[in-house]
């Protein structure tokens, strides 16, 4: 019976595999990267033949959301995921033990990315777990003595949901605004360092606007005044130089895909000498030192460390050429269309974070027009909010601009072929996108639209 319903199983399959195929959906976009849509793993007689054929797809210019997974990443992951799948923590036989070798390798490929010891490195599932151990981890540690923490209203949202958290814990927060730059002034810094202070946490580059903040002075200024110093670097490692010593940095996040590495790891870098203690967040069996228990996921902290491996190699080289593409963008872009602003920065500034704003044109306007390149808008397009990004309303944007503002990611496989078909679309869709817009018409026969007071029908 066993047999004979196996055969007929085979038989479906074959009929499936042969009949005719369903025409693979064409939706007008260039095509990039995928060849043939994914093959589905469910037997065929339970699931319905996968639609075969060439998938088209946008442009990819978001790298500041993901970036794809590097090849040399993927070969390097790939034995981890087949044939080596020991338990790193399996101290009993050679599975483990060839695990454990992999995991401490990725280690130090972390650690030597950034100028640290391997012993400071410790495995998460991403940035934001590693900023949740950073910031709850410190200040719940040395609560007896120290309830005050300073960060900025430009952090990542993970860093200021964490100390709101702690807010409703009883500690006292600071959020220093930044300057129309989007940089921190330093001696509102220094002037918010209370006896109390136990941590100071300011992101290196903002995942927004690309404004890389003075790490170093602020560093030395943590240090003097004995205050630990956290940096979210998600968006800053393996893309400009960072040394924890030279920075005194005491915390620092890291996340896996944000540098051509795989999705669901990262790492946080906590200082041995002088010793910075954490509460741990998680309990389980002690592993990673105690401060993050769980197995390690040995194929995803391969990836990790051969990404910052790849990364540290590469780190010149590709600074040089986005830098180039950036230049284009923001050039080409510019010269063509009129009332377009950079947001942030121009000179400390990640050149592959790129956020400008359209005048007279809504930046879901432009994000829909644009539907042949993946962007990301600077307000919040995915949510209910039709609030503008607070990245911009912190930096001090007018709420129309901030709300025409789009950000483009320039990352190490974007081509000079990606920038200006970008470049050409968007200059046509923000000028057909004026053409319709009647502030756009009013600005044209000089009207000065502040002047203008609004009513409501």
């Amino acid at each position: 019976m066993l047999l004979r319903a196996a055969w007929r199983r085979a038989a479906v399959a074959v009929t499936a595999a042969t009949g005719p195929k369903a025409a693979a959906p064409t939706r007008g976009l260039r095509l990039r990267v995928r060849d043939r849509a994914p093959q589905s793993a469910v037997p065929a007689d339970t699931a319905a033949a996968p639609e075969t054929g060439p998938v088209l797809r946008p442009l990819y210019m978001d790298v500041q959301a993901t970036t794809p997974l590097d090849p040399r990443v993927l070969d390097a992951m790939l034995p981890y995921l087949v044939n080596y799948y020991g338990n790193p923590h399996s101290r009993t036989h050679a599975y483990g033990w060839e695990s454990e070798a992999a995991m401490e390798r990725a280690r130090q490929q972390v650690a030597s990315l950034i100028g640290a010891d391997p012993r400071e490195i410790v495995f998460t599932s991403g940035a934001t777990e590693s900023n949740n151990i950073a910031i709850k981890g410190v200040a719940r540690f040395y609560r007896s003595r120290k309830k005050h923490l300073i960060t900025t209203q430009t952090e990542h949202k993970c860093v200021l949901d964490s100390c709101r958290s702690l807010e409703a814990e009883g500690f006292q927060v600071t959020y220093l605004p930044v300057q129309k730059s989007g940089i921190i002034d330093l001696k509102e810094l220094e002037a918010a360092i209370q006896p109390d202070t136990s941590l100071v946490s300011v992101m290196t580059v903002n995942n927004e606007i690309g404004v890389k903040q003075p790490i170093a002075e602020i560093g030395r200024i943590c240090s003097s005044r004995k205050v630990y110093f956290h940096t979210d670097a998600a968006q800053a490692v393996g893309k400009i130089p960072l040394d924890v010593n030279d920075m005194k940095i005491d915390l620092m996040s890291i996340s896996g895909h944000k540098i051509y590495g795989p999705k669901g790891v990262g790492a946080v870098y906590i200082r041995r000498r002088p010793r910075v203690r954490v509460e741990a967040l998680q309990s389980g069996g002690g592993q990673e030192r105690g401060m993050r228990s769980g197995t390690v996921p040995t194929p995803l902290v391969v990836g990790l460390g051969a990404a910052c491996e790849v990364a540290q190699q590469e780190m010149e080289y590709d600074h040089k050429r986005i830098s180039k593409l950036a230049e284009r963008l923001i050039q080409n872009i510019m010269k063509s269309l009129p009332d377009v602003v950079m947001n942030g920065d121009p000179e400390h500034h990640y050149p592959g974070c790129i956020n400008l704003s359209f005048a007279y044109v809504e930046g879901e306007s432009l994000l829909m027009a644009l539907k042949d390149v993946a962007l990301s808008s600077g307000s919040a397009c995915t949510s209910a909010s039709l609030e503008p990004s607070y990245v911009l309303r912190a930096i001090g944007t007018d709420e129309d601009l901030a709300h025409s503002s789009i950000r483009f990611g320039i990352g190490r496989f974007t081509t000079e072929e990606e920038v200006d078909y970008t470049v050409e679309k968007c200059i046509q869709h923000v000028k057909r996108l004026r053409e319709m817009s009647p502030l756009w018409e009013m600005v044209q026969d000089g009207i000065d639209l502040k002047s203008i007071k609004w009513t409501q029908h």
